[in-house]
C-alpha cells in the first residue's frame, strides 16, 4: 500500500505534529514503510517580507538548518517507529514547494500532514496543505 511516506512537520507547531502521530504509525505498520520526515525552514525571502532583510538580523542558514535538524530529531523520537526506517530532511524555502518536490524525489506513496482548521484568511490566501492536496502526484492524508 504505502512503502514511502512523507511527513512534513512544522517544528514550531508541536500540537499539529501530535495529531499525525497515530496516522503515521498506522500507515507505517501496514507495509513496513520508510518514513521521510521533512521540516522546511524559512529562507531569506521570508525574513525580507517582514522587513528583516539585513544580514545582521537574518540567522545564518546552516545554523538554522542544524537547529531544525535537532528539533526534527526530537519530534521524530515521539513516534513509535524503528530508526532504520526513518529518514529526516531539513530544507530552506517555501514549504509547499519543498513538500511537493521531495514527494516526487522519493516517489512517495502518501503524504501525511496536519492542518489548522480553515479560517477566512486560509480560504482567501490558500495554505500549504491546500496546495499540496491540489498538486501532489500521490495520495495526501490531511489530519485535523
Amino acid at each position: 500500500m504505502a512503502k514511502k511516506i512523507l511527513v512534513p512537520v512544522d517544528i514550531s507547531e508541536m500540537e499539529l505534529t501530535q495529531q499525525v502521530i497515530p496516522h503515521v504509525e498506522a500507515y507505517a505498520r501496514q507495509e513496513d514503510a520508510t518514513i521521510h520526515f521533512l521540516a522546511v525552514i524559512p529562507d531569506y525571502t521570508y525574513f525580507a517580507s517582514y522587513g528583516l532583510g539585513y544580514s545582521s538580523v537574518v540567522p545564518d542558514i546552516k545554523g538554522r538548518e542544524t537547529v531544525a535538524m535537532e528539533s526534527l530529531g526530537d519530534i521524530v523520537a515521539k513516534f513509535s517507529l524503528p530508526g532504520r526506517r526513518v529518514e529526516k530532511h531539513v530544507l530552506s524555502g517555501t514549504p509547499k514547494d519543498h513538500i511537493l518536490q521531495l514527494a516526487d524525489d522519493i516517489d512517495a506513496d502518501v503524504i501525511i500532514l496536519a492542518s489548522h482548521r480553515p479560517s477566512m484568511s486560509t480560504y482567501l490566501l490558500g495554505s500549504n496543505a491546500a496546495a499540496v492536496v491540489r498538486h501532489a502526484k500521490c495520495s495526501v492524508l490531511v489530519v485535523r
